[in-house]
């Protein structure tokens, strides 16, 4: 799930929970760092209005990580900063069309990497944020550089399922990455989030980011990777959504911040 130093359209809201998070983004740019995952969310299929273009800012940092890459010339996440920019646009009340540029990570010696493009086809239940129960699919399509992946070309496929039950929402990704090895070399990493709405502009959350491996055989228990994360949501003018995660097993990442602003740009 990531972010530098960008300026983002807040106007004078400093005094506001929108203007202090854009403040501690800036800061956590300076402890500069580099990592593994541009995108640390779970998707709930809510999408932009037809006509309509948001942007997203990803950023995660690990402060506490694998200090080896997973492949020779990969990056290794222990004190690095990832991020990217998400560029959306409402295309029907169903589908939404996403593109992630630049990707890029900073690591701990202050180098900047960019580490590719992606492009996604959203497709949903309309009017997701209304209803009980909820569904969609995300596409992505990546193209990368060959520190950040040890394939050029990788996609995601991300089924979406999720509850609204009055203040709490229950939501399932149970996501597939695909590196076009093959239907059993498929890889399984599924989200999910259990949330509490105090209000229409405030939540807390525990979500949890898996790694199975392979369908075809998943790895042993200490070569999977978990993390749990803890998450506070505010919907505004800017939307945040910050959380600190944990690392479960010995091959996870044992201490991770994240920190994704949103805001629709028309």
């Amino acid at each position: 799930m990531n972010d530098r130093v960008l300026t983002f359209p807040v106007g004078d809201r400093c005094g506001t929970p929108a203007g202090w998070v854009v403040i501690v983004t800036v800061l956590l740019s300076c402890a500069a760092a580099r990592g593994q995952t541009d995108e640390i969310q779970v998707y709930d299929a809510t999408i932009a209005a037809p006509g309509s273009v948001n942007l997203t800012l990803h950023s995660n940092y690990t402060f506490a990580g694998r200090k080896v890459p997973d492949f020779p010339g990969g990056v290794s996440p222990d004190r690095t900063l990832n991020g990217t920019a998400e560029w959306a646009y409402g295309v029907t009340d169903w589908f939404e069309a996403g593109l992630y540029a630049p990707l890029y990570s900073i690591e701990p010696n202050g180098d900047t990497r960019f580490n590719g493009v992606k492009l996604r086809g959203l497709f949903v239940s309309p009017g997701a944020a209304d209803r009980t129960f909820f569904y969609g699919i995300n596409f992505e399509f990546s193209y990368n550089q060959t520190g950040w992946d040890r394939k050029r070309f990788t996609s995601e496929i991300r089924p979406i399922f999720g509850w609204r039950l009055g203040q709490l929402d229950l939501i399932f990704n149970p996501i597939l990455d695909n590196s076009y090895e093959g239907l059993s070399r498929l890889d399984f990493a599924p989200a999910s989030r259990l949330a509490w709405h105090f209000s229409d502009t405030l939540a807390v959350a525990a979500e949890e980011y898996d790694d199975f491996g392979p369908l075809r055989r998943f790895l042993p228990l200490a070569q999977q990777s978990h993390q749990l994360f803890a998450v506070v949501d505010y919907a505004g003018p800017v939307s945040v959504e910050a959380g600190l995660g944990w690392g479960m097993t010995r091959a996870s990442d044992n201490l991770i911040a994240k920190l994704i602003l949103s805001s629709d740009l028309n």
